[in-house]
């Protein structure tokens, strides 16, 4: 008999069951695994981890597998509007009623066994991958690498995209600390593709203790933008002509580059074309990224939510609003760099609106002022009640040629979407 019968249920119960919301380790997760699959049966497996990026990464493979005729399962996180978004079978986000079975037969393979609710999501996803008939799953790390759910699954190809300085309570706090604890998806003999040329040494100390075949950006593939697209290049391989990725900012090409290594690594058990590819690259579709809204004023969206994304941001709005006066509406979890961001966009923003957020995690409105007041930033406004409070008063006092941005959370960024897309 199943405990709920409802999706919202089950996920209000889940966030309850557990003591701690984040508990990075793989033996509970993967004893209940090997109840629910004791044969291993899955599909074959891109496994994607880093600080940034991994969305992105994602999405670019999805849409560039579908592009080739393939039957494809993404499992991602967080979800923007509804659960469901997280785990998807060609693009389309499953049914309530297939996660609920999912769930259930999870909860009577647990035992005592006690499950964070991302576990039970990570197991959900890849029950419902394993009896889907799929060509491929798409796995994203939800933090870390090493000790995350998702990694019980050994992948044909792994991908790291950036490493930055984030969730440092529980990866380390250093580069080469986190570096080493994304790089804990390599497996011997399988593609180790490290996206960033630049990242920390440990990320390929890793994947050669492992016995990874290191495919590293800069070496074993890159890319040249070019008059007519943008060229990929690898050792034996070139593909000409591709058009601009769906996704706006430089990092998004490094963040293509890797999708399209991997699927090459992968070309004896899936080909793809180098048309599925183009294809793929311009129909990917992502929420919260550099989305914008047309209307007066624009509406910019962002999730970044570390330095190194925000990073990405001002990039960003330096190629593609210069000049323009920046309004932003902001909110952050309380364990991220808030005073490092704030310290960067400093000179980008005109006037701050705090906006409140109904998460125990969000850095409460009198923790953001207190920093911002030791940041010496005094343009911001707040008190509001709520998100909408906030957005209504930004958007009032934005003009016509004005920008304003939405950004530093995933919650943020889903409370408009929620309310006014």
């Amino acid at each position: 008999m199943t405990r709920f019968d409802s999706l919202q249920a089950w996920l209000d119960w889940q966030e309850k069951l557990h003591p701690r919301p984040i508990d990075l380790g793989l033996g509970r997760v993967a004893g209940v695994y090997r109840q629910l699959n004791p044969e291993q049966k899955k599909p074959l497996t891109i496994t994607v981890a880093g600080t940034n990026g991994k969305g992105s990464c994602v999405a670019f493979l999805e849409a560039i597998y579908r592009a080739g005729g393939y039957r494809v399962g993404a499992y991602t996180s967080p979800h923007i509007l509804r659960y469901n978004e997280r785990i998807r079978i060609d693009g389309e986000p499953v049914a309530d009623a297939l996660i609920c079975e999912a769930f259930s037969r999870i909860d009577a393979a647990r035992g005592e066994i006690s499950l964070s609710y991302f576990e039970f999501g990570t197991l959900a996803a890849l029950k419902i991958f394993a009896d889907s008939d799929l060509d491929i799953q798409l796995l994203e790390v939800g933090l870390g690498g090493r000790l995350d759910a998702v990694n019980i699954v050994d992948p044909d190809a792994a991908i790291v995209t950036t490493i930055a300085l984030d969730h440092v309570d529980w990866l380390g706090h250093t580069e080469e600390a986190i570096g080493r604890e994304k790089a804990g998806i390599f497996r011997p003999g399988v593609a180790a593709i490290i996206g960033d040329q630049q990242g920390p040494r440990s990320v390929v100390e890793v994947a050669e203790q492992v016995g990874a075949t290191v495919l590293q950006m800069g070496n074993a593939f890159t890319y040249q933008k070019q008059v007519d697209g943008w060229e990929w290049r690898s050792a034996d391989t070139q593909i000409s002509r591709l058009p601009p990725p769906a996704f706006k900012g430089e990092h998004q090409y490094r963040n293509a580059s890797s999708a399209i290594m991997a699927i090459k690594t992968l070309q004896p058990l899936l080909a793809i074309s180098d048309d599925a590819i183009r294809q793929g690259l311009q129909s990917a579709q992502l929420s919260g990224r550099f989305q914008s809204i047309a209307g007066s004023p624009r509406i910019l969206l962002d999730v970044g939510h570390n330095p190194q994304a925000v990073q990405t941001l001002i990039d960003y709005l330096h190629e593609y609003f210069p000049e323009v006066r920046i309004h932003a509406v902001f909110a952050m979890m309380r364990d991220k760099d808030i005073a490092g961001v704030l310290n960067m966009m400093r000179d980008k923003v005109t006037t701050w609106y705090l906006a409140p957020l109904v998460n125990p995690r969000a850095a409460s409105a009198d923790m953001l002022e207190t920093i911002f007041q030791q940041q010496g930033l005094d343009n911001v406004r707040s008190g509001f009640a709520d998100f909408t409070e906030a957005f209504q008063a930004a958007r009032q006092n934005t003009g016509q040629d004005e920008l304003l941005l939405i950004f530093g959370s995933f919650f943020l960024v889903s409370e408009y979407l929620s309310k006014f897309s």
